[in-house]
């Protein structure tokens, strides 16, 4: 049997939230004490059920505050969010919940093995929530992580009032020659939506790039460079406006004491505790390999551009250059564009088409739920069905609009767990900021973008398709962070595949697939400048880890030092010095990738070894799509990653499929 329970978002009263909240919190904080005292054999599943409700409420305030922020759920979710820290603070160092966990663990009360590991992660978390501490220190580590949330909504809220409170509006169609019409589209659609005459062109990325792939205006391409480069900080066009660099020095700071508290050498080591990885030297050593094997390539693209750029004129190529040539010269060596390509990429075709392949992969059927409570007009629900029985939902929120958060993320609103002999089904959100329909057309991807929904459906799968019934260990719960990217960047590689190509594309005119010789265009083009793909992400990686290895910051420009020290490095093109990237660094100062960002090196490193067997074996085979769910997908986080990993290739991860893939590998031979 199976238990289906959808969010409602039509009933969220604003006004009523905070309220309900308490109400809520004070329920548990009673449970809670009742079960300091309780019998340890309801210890497991009464702590479930507690965090099941809280969870419910607050993901769908979380959901709304991210793809329809406004000034008033923005006061409710900062009223809030300290609330739940506090509750949070209390629970993880509740010293009598924390004997009766140690209890249940040495007692001879028989557990499953999800559970087990479960209860291995709670007494694991409550160490890290500061369980063992005293008195001054105590208190202050609640006051530290209270204050922590707060800076976290801070940081976001600023990088999204710095995004939407800069654009450029254009007038004479003439400075935006180069321009794909279906850009200009929506750039006077935004135009119409503030009453302006002309085009509007905004800093969210499905404007942004436009401009910087194909305007042959090199002053705007600088304009949008630095207003994109320099948002939330004390440079650009708006300096001083939403400036995150106290935010973030406040925010190193208090996690560097935290870590101190908790006795560890520095926060990095506090990140990598639930993590795979043993250490942050490690973690260094890792990406410093990876950068040695791909600098030699990456090097040599960049020589090629700027030879390139300089036989077009461009003798002096400046990083808001560097997108415009790059795609002038992937077009004439591989005489295919991203705009040629859109067209063969509508969204719904896409959509339906990563449908057809999970669906053949992975044994399951999607049903569209027209009668769903939604939040947008954008937004799909959608039933997936084995043998015609549910076993979760996804939610879809595709375009870009006013008042959303920028990027694309997976997220919850529940996980499978066993309630009075029934099976809860879990529940995705898929989000993403695709170019939005205009009045002539519909929505059509790059084939970046269409990359883009796979990772992040690679993700939901990963949380739908669980058969884990332990809420603290199902789905995506109580996975490592440097293994949860794992099935996402699996799912990109289904993109690339020619048997594939044709499910997933139609013309949005014709209704004809990719031709033949575009396929063998963009399979051509697949690993162009994929050194400096590397290097980039190579870059913020060890930024990200060296930020939270180190003493602390006293101000924003010693964390410019380290960048421009990491830099140095490993990127092998200069960044002007206004350029205030780490200002916008959701990933680590907002988003939970605190000295975590390495995880998707190390996640490609995984998935690109997983593939290479699929790629051995059949890239649509059902036999082997199957026991990568049962080896690996479905289990959650109720094992260890490694040994998941090994169960199903059949040995440890090795660096060559991902070399490979990338088409690096003879570089670093």
């Amino acid at each position: 049997m199976s238990l289906c329970v959808l969010p409602d978002f039509a009933g969220v009263e604003l006004d009523k939230v905070p309220a309900q909240l308490d109400s809520l919190l004070d329920e548990a904080r009673a449970e809670i004490a009742k079960l300091e005292t309780a019998d340890l054999e309801q210890l497991l599943g009464r702590l479930e059920a507690l965090d099941d409700r809280i969870d419910k409420f607050w993901s769908v305030i979380s959901h709304l505050n991210g793809v329809m922020n406004s000034p008033e759920l923005r006061e409710v979710y900062a009223e809030c969010q300290p609330k739940l820290t506090a509750y949070g603070n209390e629970v993880g160092q509740n010293r009598a919940l924390y004997d009766q966990a140690e209890a249940l663990a040495s007692s001879d009360i028989k557990l499953s093995p999800e559970q087990r590991t479960g209860l291995e992660h709670l007494l694991r978390d409550f160490r890290l929530a500061g369980v063992a501490l005293e008195g001054e220190a105590k208190e202050r580590f609640k006051a530290i992580r209270l204050r922590l949330s707060e800076l976290s909504t801070t940081f976001q809220n600023q990088v999204l009032d710095a995004t939407q409170g800069w654009f450029k509006h254009v007038t004479d169609a003439a400075e935006l020659a180069g321009v794909p019409e279906s850009a200009l589209e929506g750039y006077a659609d935004a135009a119409k939506a503030k009453e302006l005459d002309g085009y509007v062109i905004s800093l969210d990325v499905p404007a942004y790039l436009p401009v910087m792939q194909y305007a042959e205006n090199r002053e705007l391409r600088r304009e949008h460079y630095e207003a994109y480069g320099t948002r939330a900080s004390d440079q650009g066009p708006k300096a001083g406006e939403w400036d995150n660099s106290a935010v973030m020095v406040e925010i190193l700071q208090l996690r560097a004491e935290l870590a101190q508290i908790l006795g560890y050498a520095n926060y990095a080591e506090v990140s990598l505790a639930p993590k795979m990885a043993e250490s942050p030297q490690r973690v260094m050593d890792f990406l410093r390999e990876l950068a040695e094997k791909s600098l030699p390539r990456a090097r040599a693209e960049f020589d090629e551009l700027k030879a390139f750029a300089a036989n077009k004129g461009c003798s002096d190529l400046q990083a808001w250059d560097v997108p415009f040539y790059s795609e002038q010269l992937r077009t004439e060596r591989y005489a295919i564009s991203q705009e040629e390509l859109k067209p063969y990429f509508p969204a719904e075709t896409v959509q339906e088409g990563l449908f057809k392949v999970t669906g053949q992969l992975f044994g399951i059927t999607y049903e569209r739920d027209e009668s769903a409570d939604l939040w947008h007009e954008d937004a799909r629900c959608y039933h997936l069905l084995r043998d015609g029985e549910p076993v979760a939902t996804v939610y879809t929120d595709l375009f870009a609009r006013a008042n959303k958060r920028g990027g694309a993320w997976m997220a919850n609103f529940c996980g499978r767990r066993e309630v009075n002999g029934e099976n809860q089904l879990p529940v995705a959100f898929v989000t993403c900021n695709f170019t939005p329909p205009t009045s002539k057309r519909p929505s059509l991807l790059t084939h970046s973008d269409v990359t883009t929904l796979f990772h992040e459906f690679g993700h939901a799968l990963h949380h739908m398709l669980t058969q884990v019934n332990v809420l603290a260990v199902s789905g995506i719960n109580g996975v490592a962070w440097d293994a949860v990217e794992l099935p996402s960047q699996l799912l990109e590689n289904w993109c690339w595949q020619p048997e594939v190509i044709p499910m997933i594309s139609a013309h949005y005119e014709t209704g004809q697939p990719l031709p033949e010789d575009m396929l063998q265009k963009l399979l051509a083009a697949k690993n162009f400048q994929s050194g400096l793909q590397m290097v980039r992400q190579l870059e913020f990686a060890l930024f990200d880890m060296q930020l939270h290895a180190r003493p602390a910051p006293q101000t924003a420009d010693e964390i410019q030092t380290l960048l421009d020290s990491v830099r140095s490095e490993v990127a092998v093109y200069p960044v002007p010095a206004f350029n205030r990237f780490q200002h916008g660094f959701s990933h680590i100062f907002a988003g939970g990738y605190a000295a975590g960002y390495y995880s998707y090196k190390w996640a490609e490193l995984l998935s690109a070894d997983v593939f290479s067997r699929f790629a051995e074996e059949g890239v649509m085979s059902r036999e082997l799509g199957q026991e990568f769910v049962d080896k690996l997908l479905s289990r959650g986080g109720s094992a260890d990653p490694m040994q998941l990993f090994r169960d199903f290739r059949g040995r440890d991860p090795q660096l060559e499929p991902l070399l490979r893939d990338a088409g690096i590998l003879e570089d670093a031979a």
